[in-house]
């Protein structure tokens, strides 16, 4: 397996001002990391099981203005 097949696998790492796009719903939707999530938390109406061995990103839609939480696996960036 390549570095960057490797690296994919895992999932990239962004930090807060990222541009980032993931799938929704059939189409690509853009935004921007708002935090990284690396515990047990509320976020974007509900509860996420992160953790640092498996953060996840909250992410503010540019359409919509509205917050979702994906695994860094599902985020590409910009």
């Amino acid at each position: 397996m390549t570095k960057k097949a490797k690296n994919k696998a895992k999932g990239e790492k962004f930090t807060k001002g990222d541009e980032v796009t993931w799938r929704s719903h059939g189409s690509t939707a853009e935004g921007t990391v708002v935090r990284k999530l690396t515990r047990r938390t509320e976020a974007a109406g509900r509860t996420v099981d992160a953790s640092p061995e498996e953060p996840q990103y909250e992410v503010r839609s540019a359409q919509s203005g509205n917050t979702a939480v994906h695994r860094p696996s599902a985020l590409h960036r910009k």
